[in-house]
């Protein structure tokens, strides 16, 4: 296997994965020992590393292997000596470094001899430490060396497994091996001299531990599960069981082999399965399995290694579960042969007679689940079969009503089968079908109108008491001897009777056609027909009734009421005129004026437009406004004909120009003169005059209210400003305040001009309020607190307060405050003035009392 790295492949060492084969330094391969090669090629991978830099290379090698040669005992000719081949000498000491003599004696090459590998049994029970091998240089004798092994096992973990005598080379195994452990060790023998300088090349030492038979075979798992189809031909595949043994596969003993060892239940053969001794696969061998004798079969299979012999090989068990599934195999059969039932007449979804059936199937399986089919007997399909898909019994339904008097029995024949066709070669069972017996019962039908919503055509207006028709029902009951009463359920206008026995119906009043019962010319009544069975039954009908029309309505003019001017030629009326009848006995009409009274063909003309409508003007040149009534003929187009006078009121008036109604001309239409309009209009006037003298008087009353100066003199107002309110309350029940009186009169003077103080405004100000300096966020000094307290108590127990509550209005005379000096109201007399009288005037004033009286407190 050629090689090159850059670095000249200096220190290149060569590994396999194979302990057969093994390459030397050059890269030539060589088989390690004696190999029988088991196929005609093999594949190695061959590794390349570096120890320095521990770079790895890798590469695949492929060997055919070729036919033994005839001559293959014989040495050939010639064959050099491969150093591979030498073997330890006798006295196992190993001189990997021999020196060799060229052939003139003159130079001495060295060379390094290939080791071959060092074999150790694992488990040897020692003694230990036991001797594998002894290394010795040649140069021994020469210098003293010291001898060493490095690489795993020796100085690498595990540690101290290997150990060599340095001076005598001798190379020792500690402890008993475990190839399942660790297969093979790769040591490097060293040689130096006693300074440490190396005296020869290491050299590698291949340490392989020899298998022993001492691991059991494994299996996967402990149970294995399988199925096979009962009825399935011997040679079937089941399963496959598969045991690891941890020795060595190449050797006998990791080899395992399989048997089965016992078979429960042994039905119908002891020997229902057999397994493949190599690979542990499970297939059938007799036939005969069958899932309704035996579900399921337990197989103990045992792994032996040592290929199977029981007498050195160890051997390890496992059990083989192995379910016989079911196929459809057996057929449904009917528990019995007939089956019966009753039905009454009239009825549906009704469950009639259960058929049972036996499957010996899989239950709840599509090879058992049953399927119920009807094969003769209902031609009219009355019935069907559903299946109880808990029993798989097969329920026979009514879906199809059935007539006692038509079919009194039927006899039905049904069959059964699976949800899954049947396993081939297996044939339905003659008990796969069944006759069912289902008898009727009689039950009182209710009567019902052969001809139901019969219709009949007949004239408008025929007399009371016209035979109509006969509207007789049939009572379905035919072997019952009943009788059938009718009487009427709808008649919405009353208009016809019915006989209770036979069914004739007469009319009991005139039917017409215009009437708001009759809907696009029919009049439709519903009857009741009973009989007197057991429970009684009835049953309705409905007659309805075509009107023909007759001219029995006469013609109606439209409109009622018009207007027209008192000039002709201007405008005219257009009329038009209804019929409540249809054609024929409707238009064309005919309008014509009548002659009595003359007037009316003396002032009035009408002209026929079409066969519907007509116009109607003045013949005269002038017609006095006011209203007139003008009576017109209308007749229609029927046989006989019909016709009718209509009047029509009449509004004459003058008109403008444009032919327009004018408003005097309208009341003077109405019927009123010059004089009665010339009043109204003078009533207007003197109207709207006192509207006007009125408004103005309560505007003046208004502003009178506003200037009205206050009762008491504001400079007399010390603080508190008295307003008297002559109203009482009434209690709860005096709720409906004047609200304006807590408005703010539109002038203020009277209160904005008050010395500053208390004040009470019962109205909101409009007015510009004082303004006054941001006062700071302190508590207010003691005298201003108390005398805001105690005006708050004053006003609480004021007795002439109003019934409402009251602004009070408290003025600040700190600093920075915008009224004036109240310096003036110091006493310009030099002599003190005594204020006691302030004592008499109540407790409004007593704060003055207090203040400047002061009598007794000197």
């Amino acid at each position: 296997v050629k090689f090159n790295n850059c670095a000249g492949n200096k220190g290149v060492r060569y590994e396999t994965n194979s302990l057969d084969f093994k390459v030397r330094a050059d890269g030539t391969v060589y088989a390690a020992h004696h190999v029988q090669m088991p196929s005609k090629q093999l594949i190695l991978v061959v590794t390349a590393w570096d120890p320095q830099t521990l770079g790895r290379w890798e590469a695949i090698v492929r060997f055919l292997v070729a036919e033994k040669s005839q001559h293959n005992g014989h040495k050939p000719k010639g064959r050099k000596q491969v150093p591979g081949e030498l073997v330890q000498q006798q006295s196992d000491t190993l001189l990997p470094w021999r020196q060799h003599q060229s052939a003139n004696g003159l130079r001495r090459q060295k060379r390094d001899w290939v080791i071959p590998p060092i074999n150790v049994p694992e488990n040897s029970r020692g003694p230990f430490p036991q001797q594998l091998v002894r290394i010795r240089s040649d140069k021994d004798k020469e210098i003293h060396i010291r001898y060493s092994i490095t690489g795993v096992g020796a100085d690498q973990p595990p540690m101290e497994v290997f150990s060599i005598d340095p001076v005598s080379g001798r190379m020792y195994v500690t402890r008993p091996m475990d190839r399942e452990e660790r297969a093979s060790y790769h040591l490097r023998a060293h040689a130096v001299d006693m300074n440490g300088n190396k005296v020869e090349n290491p050299i590698d030492l291949y340490i392989y531990v020899i298998d022993m038979n001492d691991n059991r075979p494994e299996f996967i798992n402990q149970v294995y599960n399988g199925s096979v189809d009962e009825g399935s031909k011997p040679g079937t595949y089941v399963m496959t069981v598969t045991a690891n043994d941890a020795d060595d596969s190449t050797t006998a003993n990791g080899m395992v082999r399989y048997r089965i060892v016992t078979q429960t239940p042994q039905s119908p053969s002891q020997n229902m399965f057999t397994i493949n001794s190599e690979t542990g696969d499970i297939v059938t061998v007799a036939a005969g399995l069958d899932r309704e004798k035996v579900q399921q079969y337990i197989v103990i299979v045992q792994a032996t290694d040592m290929e199977g012999n029981l007498n050195y090989g160890l051997s390890n068990t496992a059990t083989a579960i192995i379910t016989v599934t079911d196929v459809n195999d057996n057929p449904p059969e009917f528990t019995t042969s007939t089956y019966s039932g009753e039905v009454p007449e009239n009825r549906v979804e009704v469950v009639v007679a259960n058929l049972t059936v036996m499957d010996r199937d899989q239950p709840h399986s599509p090879n058992w689940n049953a399927i119920y089919r009807i094969i003769s007997g209902d031609p009219s399909g009355h019935f069907t079969i559903r299946t109880d898909p808990v029993t798989n019994e097969g329920m026979v339904t009514v879906v199809k009503a059935v007539d006692y008097e038509m079919n009194r029995a039927f006899m039905l024949t049904v069959m059964v089968s699976n949800q899954a066709p049947l396993a081939s070669g297996i044939q339905m069972s003659f008990q796969s079908t069944a006759g069912v017996t289902i008898s009727v019962t009689d039950v009182n039908e209710a009567p019902y109108f052969p001809t139901n919503h019969k219709l009949i055509r007949l004239e408008e207006g025929v007399p009371t008491g016209t035979v109509l028709t006969t509207f007789s029902a049939v009572d379905p009951d035919r072997f019952m001897q009943q009788a059938v009463r009718y009487s009427k359920l709808s008649d919405p206008a009353n208009w016809l009777n019915i006989n209770a026995t036979n069914g004739q119906i007469t009319t009991a009043a005139v039917l017409d056609r215009e009437s708001d019962y009759i809907k696009n010319n029919v009049y439709e009544a519903t009857f009741l027909a009973a009989d007197n069975g057991i429970p009684p039954a009835s049953g309705t009908g409905t007659l309805q009734i075509y009107l023909i029309d007759i001219n029995d309505n006469a013609p109606e003019l439209l409109p009622k009421e018009a207007q027209i001017c008192e000039k002709p030629n201007l405008n005219v009326i257009n009329i038009t005129a209804a019929d409540a009848d249809i054609d024929p006995n409707v238009g064309p009409f005919v309008f014509e004026l009548p002659s009595v009274p003359s007037a009316v063909r003396k002032n009035w003309t009408i002209t026929r437009l079409n066969g519907d409508y007509a116009q109607l003007s003045l013949r005269i040149m002038y017609l006095e406004a006011g209203v007139y009534d003008v009576p017109i003929i209308v007749t229609d187009s029927g046989n006989p004909p019909l016709y009718n006078t209509s009047v029509i009121k009449v509004k004459v008036c003058p008109c403008d120009e444009n032919g327009d109604c004018t408003t005097v001309g309208a009341v003077a239409a109405a019927g009123l003169g010059t004089g009665a309009i010339i009043a109204i209009l003078i009533c207007i006037i003197i109207l709207l005059t006192m509207v006007l003298l009125f408004v103005v008087w309560m505007k003046r009353r208004e502003k009178e209210r506003h200037t009205k100066q206050l009762l008491i003199d504001p400079e007399d107002d010390v603080r508190d400003n008295i307003l008297k309110y002559d109203e009482e309350g009434g209690g709860e029940e005096d709720q409906d305040y004047d609200l304006s009186q807590l408005q703010q009169p539109e002038t203020m003077d009277h209160v904005l001009n008050k010395t500053p103080g208390v004040r009470r405004v019962d109205e909101r100000p409009i007015g510009a309020e004082p303004q006054y300096p941001i006062r700071p966020v302190i508590p207010h000094p003691g005298d201003i607190g108390d005398f805001i307290n105690e005006g708050l108590r004053a006003a609480d127990n004021d007795p002439t307060a109003p019934p409402y509550d009251s602004l009070l209005v408290f003025d600040y005379e700190g600093s920075g405050s915008t009224a004036g000096s109240v310096s003036s109201l110091n006493s310009s007399s030099s002599g003190d003035q005594d204020y006691d009288y302030l004592n008499d005037w109540g407790p409004r004033f007593k704060k003055l009392a207090d203040m400047y009286g002061g009598g007794e407190e000197d």
